[in-house]
C-alpha cells in the first residue's frame, strides 16, 4: 500500500471527506484526491500534520511501518477547557459540535470525542482541579498505560516543575508537569497505590 492509499484509509477511519481533510489542512480537495490518487505527494509539513491528525507516526504513513520500540508507551492527549458555568458550556459546545457529549460526570466533568480528539469540559469548582491550575483556563491532558513509570521518565528529563502522584478518586490518578511558560500539563493513567 502507498501514501496515497494510506491516506485514503485514515481519511475514511476517521470519517471524513476529502472536502472536511482539504479544509483541516489548508489545501484543496483537488490536492487530496491527487495525493490518494498516487498523482502528487504532500510536502513535508502536511505529512507531519496528516500524521498528527490520524494520530499516526510519519514512518506508518510514508512507509507503512509503525513503531519497533516492543513495550512502547504512547501518550494519549486531550484539553480541558476549564469553565465557570458548567451547564451552560455543556450546552454551547453541544449546539457548537453539532454532538451531544460523549460522557458526563454531572455537574463536574464532560468529555466530546470526535475525529481521534478528546475535547472536555472541567467545571472550575472541581475537586479533580489541582490547586495549582484553580486560575488557568486549559490543561493538557495526557493518558499514559503506566502512569508510576511515566512520571519516572518526566523527573529524568528534568524538563519543569513535577507533582506528585494526585488521587481523585479511585481509577483517577494524575500528575501535573509545568512547561517554560507556566502552562499546567495533567498526565494521568493506570496506578496501583502502595498498600
Amino acid at each position: 500500500m502507498d501514501i496515497g492509499h494510506r491516506i485514503q484509509s485514515l481519511r475514511t477511519k476517521a470519517g471524513m471527506s476529502q472536502e472536511a481533510l482539504a479544509e483541516t489542512l489548508g489545501v484543496s480537495r483537488q490536492s487530496v484526491s491527487k495525493w490518494e490518487l498516487g498523482q502528487a505527494h504532500p510536502d513535508t509539513h502536511k505529512t507531519v500534520a496528516l500524521a498528527t491528525l490520524f494520530g499516526v507516526t510519519t514512518d506508518m504513513l510514508l512507509l507503512g511501518k509503525q513503531p519497533t520500540m516492543k513495550n512502547r508507551q504512547k501518550l494519549h492527549f486531550g484539553m480541558y477547557l476549564i469553565v465557570s458555568d458548567f451547564a451552560k458550556s455543556v450546552d454551547f459546545y453541544e449546539k457548537l459540535l453539532t454532538m451531544r457529549a460523549t460522557s458526563i460526570t454531572p455537574n463536574i466533568f464532560a468529555q466530546f470525542q470526535f475525529e481521534g480528539i478528546c475535547f472536555s469540559l472541567m467545571n472550575q469548582t472541581s475537586k479533580a482541579l489541582s490547586k495549582d491550575n484553580h486560575d488557568e483556563k486549559f490543561v493538557l491532558n495526557f493518558w499514559i498505560r503506566d502512569l508510576a513509570q511515566e512520571r519516572e521518565r518526566v523527573l529524568s528529563l528534568n524538563i519543569g516543575t513535577t507533582s506528585e502522584i494526585i488521587r481523585v478518586h479511585e481509577g483517577y490518578y494524575f500528575f501535573n508537569l509545568i512547561d517554560p511558560d507556566g502552562n499546567t500539563i495533567e498526565i494521568t493513567g493506570n496506578y496501583k497505590e502502595d498498600s
